[in-house]
């Protein structure tokens, strides 16, 4: 063990009461722990137990030190762990539940290149709403939730966090493209794609239009985030998504993306797990990945914490 015995000796009288259970517990001399425990006493000038008629019990300097052992213990126990998830890494599945347009762009790419220096772990892409996703995570049916506003829970932990929001995509190769920011109304002579009335993207981008008292009909509706992209690829038609749902796109150089100026509130981008401990190495590696395909040329990172989604 690489910390030593002390901390177990002190640990387990703590927790029995008594040198002599912990000994016997330990299969160490009784006496043997004593001694320790004095000659640490002794250097730290400090008494860490009270010898009492029935047992021992922590002075307050002893549960000051009780609190550091108990914690360098369990992070020991942690480390060990992690090392033997290495030494399995070799198989087992990793679930990762998140939005149909996360899917096809941050979470594939890094599912690739996940599996090429893993290539006997499973990776399972399952597309759902983010309530759904908070749901399958909650009750371990994901190892990981990507998604945009996923709701706060005590039983899930925020592993990374960005701000996006909605915004024009269009062809490089669109007129609006030479603006920096850009104004709904200008968006209006367009071929306009919509989001389909099942997805929560329709409302936000119709209401948008409706609260800018724009009138306008779609020339495209779709509940599909790839027809989306394909359709703003192929001329001057204009979708509304946010630059996660186009990553790879982005990078490729076949969409561009533009803030709208006066519409669309902020969005929350969260990647969640169920605990710390709860699905093994491959689940941290695999999280690893995404964050890193989510981060070039991304929006600025949030702190931890959590915040249905905007394109599911």
């Amino acid at each position: 063990m690489l910390h030593s015995r002390l901390l177990q000796y002190i640990d387990e009288v703590a927790r029995l009461g008594s040198i002599r259970a912990a000994g016997a517990r330990l299969h160490v001399a009784p006496s043997a722990i004593n001694r320790q425990i004095l000659l640490l006493e002794a250097e730290l000038e400090q008494r860490l137990f009270e010898r009492l008629p029935r047992g021992m019990r922590p002075t307050p300097a002893g549960e000051a030190l009780l609190a550091h052992i108990r914690g360098t213990l369990r992070q020991y126990r942690e480390t060990v762990a992690d090392i033997r998830d290495l030494q399995a890494l070799g198989s087992g599945e990793v679930v990762i539940a998140t939005m149909t347009g996360l899917a096809s762009g941050v979470v594939a790419t890094a599912a690739a290149s996940f599996r090429t220096r893993h290539p006997q772990v499973r990776i399972s892409i399952r597309t759902m709403s983010s309530l759904d996703i908070l749901h399958a995570v909650e009750n371990s049916e994901a190892d990981l939730g990507l998604g945009f506003n996923i709701s706060a829970s005590t039983q899930v932990e925020v592993c990374w966090q960005m701000n996006t929001r909605l915004g024009v995509v269009v062809s490089p190769h669109h007129p609006l493209v030479q603006m920096d920011t850009i104004p709904l109304a200008q968006c209006a002579p367009y071929p306009l794609i919509f989001a389909d009335r099942s997805m929560v993207i329709h409302g936000i981008v119709a209401e948008a239009f409706a609260h800018a008292e724009i009138d306008i009909q779609p020339a495209f509706h779709t509940n599909s985030i790839e027809t989306m992209k394909r359709l703003a690829i192929s001329g001057e038609a204009i979708a509304f998504l946010s630059e996660f749902d186009i990553a790879e796109e982005l990078r490729d150089g076949r969409l561009a993306f533009r803030p709208v100026r006066d519409a669309f509130s902020n969005n929350i981008v969260s990647l969640v797990r169920r605990e710390k401990h709860g699905h093994g190495l491959a689940g941290f590696l695999l999280a690893d990945e995404i964050v890193a395909a989510l981060r070039p040329g991304g929006p600025p990172a949030l702190q931890m914490g959590a915040g249905s989604s905007v394109t599911s």
